[in-house]
């Protein structure tokens, strides 16, 4: 079954990064995964202009949605309760994990189908369901996947794209009864559909992730393409989803240029197959559709975001996974080496909230600062900044004015604190500056002539004309 993989110390973030980076199969399979997404996405945004209007249009949006947020929350529980929507507030994951069982409990629920949802991942939902009992399988397809193999999402939106279709076919030809080994992908997708199609019909309860919550009209907005969300949502009893108390937008017209930049930045759909719009339970008369239907809106360190007007620019997040898919780091480590359940650029800015700086600073440093992922952000975060603020507030003093989040001054060492007092020194004064760029200057004879090791994994650049070269090579015995 998933896992929730906790963050790891340091030294075992660097060896799991090192296991992928010796892994020539896995780094090209990533590789190629990566290009691939980019290009898609390319594909979909040929027009600059009207890409850097949506962008804005998008950031403004999202922007104005937190600015709002403790109104539109309230709203939105307003307007869900009059819609016949029950609504739980979550402070942690061991709230939001009772209150699922409560509910399964009172219902004397035996089975649950789920729909993709990266918070019930980041609750441990599965663990918690199972540890009282009650089955819970996945019935996205890449959710199914990892789940059958006993491990995490390594990517929010394509949870299996670590898996090589010879790797799926020996999972479900062993875990599956009766399944022949097939390399055919259309038959391993049709396999997966008939264990899951059952599933639904049995299941007790349906649970569901949100993609956006609209305050105006009590409405649950829930984007897919393989149309488990909408079974998952209508044929089991109950239905209760789960989200992130940043996901609510004030009214209904929000949502289309949301759903516009995260269907194309995601995958590189113009639109998604399924687009659900879930407002109540079955009403009187109508044939389909639950009898209840629950929302729970987590917190989990969401608040102490949003608290720092910097760091709230995380919580604008669409989780379309854009920032991974253009990240030079996630290419060649992939998810599972962060070990937490959002990986990549953006799991790096905001698990230090949900799981504490202290566990999660190494994070903040597993990143070259190109901006790639700025570049791409769909509603326009300053990933980078916010990474450099995090890597000074892990080196802050405990207790001083700098340190403002859990965890602060975890990366802050003796050796480390005393290397910056150096530097400070030398820098703030002119004279120890052109002392040490004197000596500096002398040691360029003992720099490395191989270069291999640094230029092996990164694009070859085109060769100089030889006049160039030849005058370079002048100016620099001369110099």
């Amino acid at each position: 079954m998933s896992q929730v993989i906790k963050i790891h110390p340091m030294e075992d973030f660097k060896e799991r990064s090192r296991d992928v980076l010796n892994d020539p199969g896995q780094r090209k399979n990533f590789r190629g995964a990566m290009d691939f997404l980019q290009a898609k996405r390319r594909a979909q945004f040929p027009d600059q202009d009207e890409l850097q209007g949506l962008r804005e249009l998008g950031s403004q949006i999202r922007r104005y949605s937190l600015a709002n947020l403790p109104r539109l929350l309230e709203q939105l529980e307003a307007k869900l309760s009059a819609n016949g929507i029950q609504v739980h507030w979550a402070q942690n994951p061991e709230e939001a994990n009772a209150i699922a069982l409560a509910i399964a409990n009172r219902v004397n629920a035996k089975r649950v189908i789920k729909g993709k949802s990266m918070v019930s991942e980041e609750v441990g939902f599965n663990h918690a369901l199972e540890a009282a009992g009650i089955e819970a399988l996945e019935s996205d397809m890449g959710e199914y996947i990892v789940q059958l193999a006993g491990e995490a999402p390594s990517h929010i939106i394509m949870p299996a794209i670590h898996k090589t279709k010879q790797a799926i076919a020996q999972l479900f030809a062993e875990e599956i009864p009766g399944v022949a080994y097939t390399e055919d992908v259309d038959a391993l997708i049709r396999i997966g559909r008939k264990v899951l199609r059952r599933k639904f019909a049995d299941a007790d309860i349906g649970l569901s992730g949100v993609n956006f919550c609209v305050a105006e009209t009590g409405t649950l907005c829930l984007v897919e393409n393989e149309g488990n969300g909408r079974m998952c949502t209508t044929v089991p009893k109950v239905h209760i989803a789960i989200t992130g108390i940043e996901k609510v937008v004030e009214k209904l017209e929000h949502v289309p240029p949301l759903y516009s930049l995260l269907s194309r930045s995601a995958t590189g759909q113009a639109v998604t197959t399924y687009f659900n719009l879930i407002s109540g339970p079955r009403k009187p008369g109508e044939k389909d559709g639950p009898e209840e239907v629950h929302l729970i809106l987590l917190d989990n360190g969401r608040t102490q975001a949003y608290a720092d007007e910097e760091l709230r620019e995380t919580l604008k997040c669409i989780r379309c996974g854009a920032c991974m898919n253009h990240c030079p780091v996630y290419a060649r480590i992939g998810g599972h080496a962060y070990g937490t359940t959002y990986p990549g650029p953006i799991g790096a800015i905001i698990s230090p909230h949900m799981l504490g700086l202290d566990a999660t600073y190494p994070l903040a440093f597993a990143s070259t600062l190109c901006g790639a992922c700025v570049e791409v952000c769909p509603v326009k975060i300053p990933i980078t900044d916010i990474l450099v603020r995090l890597r000074n507030e892990s080196q802050a003093k405990p207790d001083s004015e700098e340190a403002t989040l859990r965890g602060s001054g975890a990366g802050r060492t003796v050796a480390s604190s005393a290397v910056w007092n150096v530097w400070a020194q030398v820098y703030g004064r002119t004279g120890l500056y052109k002392l040490a760029s004197w000596f500096m200057s002398r040691g360029r004879a003992l720099s490395p002539t191989d270069q291999g090791a640094w230029t092996r994994s990164r694009t070859p650049l085109v060769p100089a004309p030889r006049r160039l070269r030849d005058l370079l090579k002048e100016k620099d015995r001369k110099s």
